[in-house]
């Protein structure tokens, strides 16, 4: 029975301030790190273990998965890293606080941009030192592929890919696959898997720190899934 982990990231130090993140690069806080860790002691005592995993390129998602594996003495199995995976970037809104977003405008409007399908943040420009064109982890992408906004929709579509042509495979031929990523991106998978409607993935929240279990049938359907917790 093919099984997957997904686990968002431990808590980041703008998930602390209280500020859209996207695809800046900001590091986890210390409370992150012991999530981390905790995720990684939990997963061991509960017997799991995993033949692959997978991460964006952003650090706290990367830091997460190191530490679980250390944690599970995995630091071993491959690991494939992907801009795929990155956090939905949040366009003019990365950096910002979520507060005062709220009041520039309104709480109404800020929700959907967090947790609508369809709705895009105001969109940075090309200029702007938050564009990613110029970090090197996205010199082999085309224009097109780097975002100056992205809805969830936009996220799960350049998802897809990496879904259909790698981890998809692996899962089939029997691998246990471990996944550290982002809020959003996990929402997106959650959605392709479970097939959730549009407006039923609004109200999924990912919780930082704590495995996502999917129990999968031959067709990479969900029998199960659940939240693993220390008193499971």
């Amino acid at each position: 029975m093919p099984e997957l982990v997904l686990l968002r990231h431990g808590q980041s130090l703008w998930n602390q301030e209280g500020r859209f993140t996207g695809w800046t690069d900001i590091d986890l806080s210390e409370k992150g790190k012991e999530e981390a860790r905790n995720a990684g002691r939990l997963l061991k005592a509960k017997g799991y273990s995993f033949d692959v995993a997978y991460t964006s390129v952003l650090k706290r998602a990367v830091r997460t998965l190191w530490i679980v594996q250390d944690e599970m003495d995995l630091m071993w199995i491959p690991v494939f890293p992907s801009w795929r995976l990155n956090e939905r970037n949040y366009g003019a809104l990365q950096g910002c606080n979520k507060k005062e977003m709220e009041g520039r405008y309104g709480a109404q409007m800020v929700h959907r941009w967090r947790r609508g399908y369809y709705e895009k943040p105001p969109a940075i420009e090309l200029g702007d030192d938050r564009y990613p064109a110029k970090d090197p982890r996205y010199k082999t992408l085309k224009k097109s592929e780097i975002p100056l906004t992205e809805s969830l929709k936009d996220t799960l579509e350049r998802l897809l890919p990496l879904w259909q042509e790698k981890i998809a495979p692996d899962l089939a031929g029997g691998n246990r696959v471990f996944i550290s990523a982002h809020g959003n991106t996990i929402r997106a998978l959650v959605k392709h898997i479970e097939s959730i409607s549009d407006q039923g993935i609004e109200n999924v929240e990912i919780p930082t720190g704590i495995p996502l279990v999917y129990q999968l049938d031959g067709k990479l359907r969900p029998l199960a899934h659940f939240y693993l917790h220390g008193q499971d």
